[in-house]
């Protein structure tokens, strides 16, 4: 039996590597660059990057309907970093307008862009994930952290006091990236929450 048909939002960013992640862990991944890739899978992964630049990229293709509906309909989701903050419902500090990273409204949650500093402030580390027995070792690139959550929002990792790592229903985020480590800890979470175990 074959698993998930999980998509990877292929417009910008660590798109090759949380495919290789998501196979290793039994999902069937597919790049997602049209309405009709989006269409033919069982939920989407929002990959790390540029969160203004992928937006830009979601509104030129006419995605970002498309993907808040599927999202209300109860898609899951995974984003990590720039995908975090793309699955937020609100963004502090989003861009410049006409070019602001879009919140697409997957997860109750406040999401502040680059919140531990410019490129040079990235940083990683080992980080308590809840659910996990050993800790997951972290890599934070410009990355966001959460500023607030709704009451739905359970919080699974924290760094500094933030929030890092949430989940709202099938909806998961990280402010960090797993698909860089070798650890598939997380991308095997992901596959259960879609296909249901967890």
């Amino acid at each position: 039996m074959s698993g998930p048909r999980i998509g990877v939002l292929a417009l910008q960013g660590d798109v090759r590597e949380h495919l290789a992640a998501l196979a290793a862990v039994g999902a069937e991944p597919v790049p997602v660059r049209r309405r009709a890739e989006l269409d033919a899978v069982d939920a989407l992964l929002l990959p790390g990057g540029e969160s203004t630049t992928m937006s830009h990229l979601l509104r030129e293709l006419e995605l970002v309907d498309v993907l808040r509906a599927r999202l209300a309909d109860g898609m899951p989701a995974y984003g990590s970093c720039a995908g975090m903050i793309l699955l937020a419902g609100e963004i502090v500090d989003a861009g410049a307008e006409g070019r602001a990273a879009i919140p697409l409204a997957g997860i109750d949650m406040t999401v502040r862009r680059n919140a531990f500093g410019r490129q040079v402030d990235s940083f990683e580390g080992d980080v308590t994930f809840a659910g996990l027995a050993e800790p997951v070792h972290a890599v934070f690139i410009r990355a966001p952290w959460v500023e607030r959550v709704g009451p739905g929002v359970q919080v699974l990792a924290e760094v500094a006091g933030h929030p890092v790592a949430v989940r709202q229903g099938g909806v998961l985020a990280t402010s960090f990236h797993p698909e860089v480590t070798g650890d598939r800890r997380i991308h095997r979470l992901f596959v259960d929450i879609v296909t249901g175990r967890t």
